[in-house]
């Protein structure tokens, strides 16, 4: 007599993952209903729920895109329920026209209501830039900030091509077409070309942070040569306004909305994915060639 075998007997891997899977999914709906629960009794709200709250904005990792963030922070600016926002900074930098967007939207939202920025472990080159137009910035005495510089960082790799044989062509309509290019060496005309790029965008930097924490430009000068500064260099130089974490800017937003602690935080929502991929988001695989795809002009604040 013949056994028919199991579904897991016949496709071991198959069921395997199916189990993994399943597990990952369960996993998955205990944490949303853990997060809604405290959510329900922890202080949390939403921007669609009644009564007066405080706003949050998290401005966390490389700056590459700006969209989502002011989004947000127009949402928050536009709705009379929200008294005031805690900006939660964790950055080391990224794009210059990024960092610009989210500076100018919190520097609207700045004059509409209170905003308090709570510096993490770093709130560096990009991430001060945007920190800059908050009423009050709060930095952990060991924070990383200022790195008030640009910087463009460009490969040579002639040697390497002519190693290997292999020659390029170029035709450009002038002569500054290709500046930077990874192919040749760079020129003198350049260098200079490339420089007066990196010094413009670095005095709009100068500009809007002086403006931001009223100061004049000069003034700021010495400390923005590029150079990071601690929580407490910082607070000594002018660019943060207290010490302290998380808390204490909260307790420091709190006093300038007049607000009690049980008026409810809301923050962005998380953005909303089928099930299947919010599950396998949990695995990430990443494969590094080492090479910038963005080589042709990478200029970034750093």
């Amino acid at each position: 007599m013949t056994t028919k075998s199991s579904f897991s007997q016949r496709h071991p891997l198959l069921f395997g993952l199916m189990l993994i899977m399943a597990a990952m999914a369960l996993l998955a709906g205990g944490v949303a209903a853990f997060r809604y629960v405290a959510g329900q009794g922890g202080g949390k709200g939403s921007l669609d729920s009644a009564g007066d709250k405080l706003g949050v904005v998290r401005i966390q990792g490389i700056i590459d895109s700006s969209e989502p963030a002011t989004e947000w922070i127009n949402a928050l600016r536009d709705d009379d329920s929200v008294l005031g926002v805690l900006v939660r900074v964790n950055c080391p930098g990224g794009a210059v026209a990024p960092s610009q967007e989210i500076h100018a939207a919190l520097r609207r939202l700045a004059e509409a209501k209170p905003v308090v920025v709570s510096m993490a472990s770093v709130a560096a080159s990009g991430g001060y830039y945007v920190s800059a137009p908050a009423h009050v910035i709060v930095a952990n005495p060991s924070t990383l900030t200022g790195s008030i510089g640009v910087i463009m960082e460009l490969s040579n790799l002639e040697g390497l091509f002519d190693k290997l044989g292999i020659k390029r062509q170029a035709l450009t309509s002038g002569k500054l077409k290709d500046a930077g290019s990874p192919f040749r060496a760079m020129t003198s005309d350049d260098r200079a070309y490339l420089s007066t790029l990196l010094t413009d965008i670095h005095e709009q930097f100068l500009a809007d942070v002086a403006s931001a924490r009223g100061m004049e430009v000069d003034a700021l000068r010495p400390v923005a040569d590029g150079r990071a500064l601690t929580g407490n260099q910082a607070l000594e130089a002018g660019l943060v306004d207290r010490l302290g974490g998380y808390d204490d800017a909260l307790e420091e937003l709190r006093a300038m909305c007049n607000a009690s602690a049980e008026v409810p935080l809301v923050e962005q929502p998380e953005e909303k994915r089928p099930l299947l991929q919010r599950i396998l988001g949990q695995v990430h695989i990443t494969v590094h060639t080492g090479l910038d795809p963005q080589q042709d002009l990478d200029i970034r604040l750093r």
